[in-house]
């Protein structure tokens, strides 16, 4: 299976609109990599008359922090970057995920899988393949059966195992990025069969995002490269469940000294937005980086910086 995805360099906005989306994780407060993200975003989406929504992405649970999506949304409207939504949460949306994963069994796409971490390194590693670090295993198929069937409600329902969705051979995606140009992967050799639900009842990410994206009509993805590996992954899903696939633009990281990405797992350092001045300085660096020019530095409020930002967008990205 090659599934090719084309996507104009600028596609016109679809009949119902640009709807643009800032999906941050709540285990803590934006970074400077985040803002970027959140500015890029916003700017795209009105630079093309569109909607920009904001979704708490709190699907696990376990590494959210109280109150985070308090702090995240104070930071955004220091910012001001106000969305036009009230803003959804990930962890409300269950039934949604389920009925999704119900049915990709339902087309026999799912099978379950004991294997611990440990045990696919040690699989692999035996097979003479050692992943880099930082880098994800390649899923070696250990528990996948001959034949896949869709599974009883009783059996799907079965915890302390996690659920793959099983691909076909040959399944190679390809997508033109907004700002990357043409991209390619083959799922097989570089993801494997990859997991929809953990071993925990959690859905995972991949499902989650590609739900909520096709549920609330997102057409234009604007986030950092980081998420650029997932991308494969999401259209593969977005055409198994009969989903249009959104643009995709895929931003330049805002990396530490050790030239590692910032992350709340590196103790990146918190925007400051305490007041509109400590916020204008905070979007100046974050343009800076999205290589926008020419924008206001003095004398200026967070809005007017804002109105010229969105033009210097336009300008750069027809």
């Amino acid at each position: 299976m090659i599934l090719a995805v084309s996507k104009l360099k600028n596609p016109s906005p679809p009949a119902d609109g640009y709807r643009g989306r800032f999906a941050p994780s709540p285990t803590g407060p934006l970074h400077a990599g985040s803002l970027v993200a959140a500015l890029g975003g916003w700017l795209d989406a009105r630079a093309n008359g569109g909607q920009w929504l904001l979704r708490i992405e709190d699907i696990d649970t376990p590494r959210c922090v109280p109150g985070a999506d308090i702090q995240i949304q104070a930071q955004l409207r220091a910012c001001g970057l106000f969305w036009d939504e009230e803003p959804s949460y990930q962890s409300r949306r269950q039934e949604l995920y389920q009925a999704a994963f119900q049915r990709l069994n339902g087309l026999g796409k799912l099978y379950s899988c004991s294997c611990s971490r440990q045990t696919i390194a040690n699989t692999l590693a035996a097979a003479g393949i050692h992943t880099p670090r930082n880098q994800e295993m390649v899923y070696p198929r250990t528990c996948r059966p001959s034949q896949i069937t869709p599974y009883s409600d009783e059996l799907l329902g079965e915890t302390k195992k996690a659920w793959r969705i099983a691909l076909p051979e040959n399944c190679q995606i390809q997508f033109e990025d907004l700002s990357l140009g043409m991209q390619s992967q083959d799922l097989n050799h570089e993801v494997g069969d990859f997991v929809l639900r953990r071993n925990d009842d959690l859905f995972t990410y991949q499902l989650a995002v590609v739900v909520d994206d096709a549920q609330q009509g997102i057409t234009h993805i604007v986030r950092g490269q980081d998420l650029l590996n997932n991308t494969a992954r999401q259209i593969y899903l977005q055409n198994q469940l009969g989903y249009s696939t959104p643009s995709y633009r895929h931003l330049t990281l805002v990396l530490d000294e050790h030239g590692e990405k910032l992350s709340k797992q590196t103790l990146a350092s918190s925007i400051n937005t305490e007041n509109e001045k400590s916020a204008l300085t905070e979007l100046r660096k974050a343009a800076k980086h999205l290589g926008l020019h020419g924008l206001p530095d003095r004398d200026t409020t967070i809005a007017g910086w804002l109105f010229a930002a969105t033009k210097a967008w336009r300008s750069n990205t027809t």
